[in-house]
């Protein structure tokens, strides 16, 4: 295989003109970049979870990276090729006898990965929204689990033995007293927790909940382009690692930002995720599923670094105990709070909320968005146009929507987050309901007051009703009606108030102290 890929270091290869061949190797390929495409080549191995030992499954396999990639990168992925023999060398395309097969992509420029973006700028909140939300909407499409796969993927039992491999291969690496104690009190967490939440796995699964994911959905894996991140290098070799809870896979994104000191931007895509899907229950299962994918990472910190055990001090042995404790954290309580924002359309009230959530790791729940789910509408959908126009702004469909905005933040609550709920309250009973909420739950209770200059106000509102890209329908004449029934919040009568200061960071900074939201004491 070697002669193979020094071969194709050489232009007459190629169809095509190249640059000087770089070729990147992993433990189980190699990556010829050529300038304008990239060829991935699958290594000869037989590694249990992996079987690329035959040109028979390596072809098999390049066909299934592509038929799995292209979901979430068809950009990127655009053909498996043949690789034949010939006088002058190995071709790419040709026409002798097939010696290998390559899966052929379009090449990305080496530092567009979003592990190395967000090591040196921020992205943008909008990046980390539309990753929530396309993620999302591919996990829409993709084939469910169920009785008919023999081999029993996605079931507890395929989690319980992955959890239980975790432990059983890092052990060996670990020598220290303290290191063996911290991961044998984790051990014992992650089973109770197993057994806690084994029912509600189990539910998941006959709900068609466990799906044919990316597997490997973590930051590395993660590209962008002109502004778009686009995951890639989803797992075609071992379904037992790809038939999995959709939030599992989400719960990989959430800890790998986490890992790299930007977990508010993880929240950013989950909250967008879970606007799209309304899979709030699933959150009782989030930090299970974070704890296990750090415990993940801390196996493959080991697992690269030769014979066990660890060299104290080593870059793995640091690496791997960053994982445990992180791991270890998912384990801890959270301290949630019930917060409520109030102000007419365009006051910033949303903005406000997916910063705020994000850094205080709390969940947004938008009356714009679950107002049209409980009408069957889509988070981008017209209630007033073709033949799913309805009229969703009734006083009864208003009533209908904030009952079940207390229903979701009791539930998201119950499962241990902080809830920020995104809507207008400007109506004084509403803000009661939701202290009575916030009080039978026994957390604080919060009103995030929002105000602008009617100028502003309208200018916001009629700009996004031109972009037509939020899930809000308010225009002009509803704001107008806002404004001239608005019973905003007086601090005397209701001194959980809080009047945002402002606005960007330094508001959202100042709210989380005010708030006493306080992401680092749980991560």
């Amino acid at each position: 295989m070697h002669a193979l890929i020094e071969g194709l270091r050489e232009a007459r290869a190629f169809p095509h003109a190249i640059g000087p061949v770089r070729v990147v190797e992993t433990h189980i390929s190699w990556v010829l970049l050529t300038g304008d495409f990239a060829y991935k080549i699958k290594k000869p191995l037989d590694l249990g979870f992996l079987d690329y030992s035959t040109l028979a499954l390596r072809k098999r396999f390049c066909e299934e990276e592509l038929r799995v990639n292209r979901r979430y990168a068809p950009q990127i992925y655009l053909d498996v090729v043949a690789i034949s023999a010939s006088a002058q060398g190995p071709q790419i395309g040709g026409e002798g006898t097939v010696i290998e097969y390559a899966v052929r992509m379009r090449q990305f420029p080496d530092d567009a990965l979003l592990a190395d973006v967000i090591a040196h700028t921020d992205p943008g909140t909008a990046v980390w929204r539309r990753l929530g939300a396309d993620i999302a909407a591919i996990h829409d499409g993709l084939p469910v689990a169920g009785p008919g796969h023999e081999d029993g993927r996605g079931t507890p039992g395929k989690v319980r033995d992955a959890i239980n491999q975790n432990f059983r291969q890092v052990r060996p690496y670990l020598r220290e007293g303290a290191d063996i104690a911290q991961l044998n009190r984790l051990e014992e967490q992650a089973w109770q927790d197993f057994h806690r939440h084994e029912r509600l796995l189990w539910s998941r699964y006959a709900s068609g909940l466990v799906r044919e994911c990316h597997g490997d959905l973590h930051l590395g894996n993660i590209v962008l382009l002109a502004g778009h991140a686009l995951a890639f290098d989803a797992i075609e070799f071992n379904p037992a690692l790809s038939w999995i809870d959709v939030m599992n896979e989400m719960a990989f994104l959430v800890m790998d930002c986490e890992s790299r000191g930007h977990g508010a931007a993880g929240f950013v895509a989950l909250n967008a995720w879970l606007e799209r899907t309304g899979d709030y229950a699933g959150l009782a299962l989030l930090d299970f599923f974070c704890a296990y994918r750090a415990m993940v990472r801390a196996k493959v910190s080991v697992l690269g670094a030769g014979r066990p055990p660890l060299a104290s001090g080593s870059e793995a042995h640091l690496g791997c105990r960053r994982y445990v404790a992180l791991a270890e954290r998912y384990t801890g309580t959270r301290r949630p709070f019930l917060a409520i924002t109030c102000g007419v359309s365009g006051s910033g009230k949303s903005t406000l909320a997916e910063a705020l959530a994000g850094e205080a790791r709390a969940i947004r729940l938008r009356s714009d968005v679950e107002r049209k789910r409980l009408f069957g509408l889509a988070p981008d959908a017209s209630s007033r146009d073709g033949a799913s126009a309805a009229d969703i702004y009734t006083p009864a469909a208003s009533a209908r929507t904030f009952a079940r905005l207390a229903e979701l933040a009791g539930e998201v609550i119950a499962a241990g987050f902080p809830v920020i709920v995104d809507a207008t309250f400007i109506r004084r009973a509403h803000r009661e309901d939701f202290r009575r909420v916030a009080r039978g739950l026994g957390v604080d209770f919060h009103i995030l007051f929002c105000e602008a200059p009617r100028a502003e106000l309208e200018r916001r509102v009629e700009a996004r009703r031109r972009a037509a890209s939020d899930p809000s329908e308010a225009d002009l004449e509803v704001l107008a009606a806002q404004l001239a029934s608005a019973e905003f919040p007086d601090a005397a009568a209701e001194p959980e108030t809080l009047r945002v200061p402002g606005g960007g960071q330094a508001a959202v900074r100042e709210l989380l102290a005010r708030i006493g939201a306080d992401a680092q004491q749980r991560y």
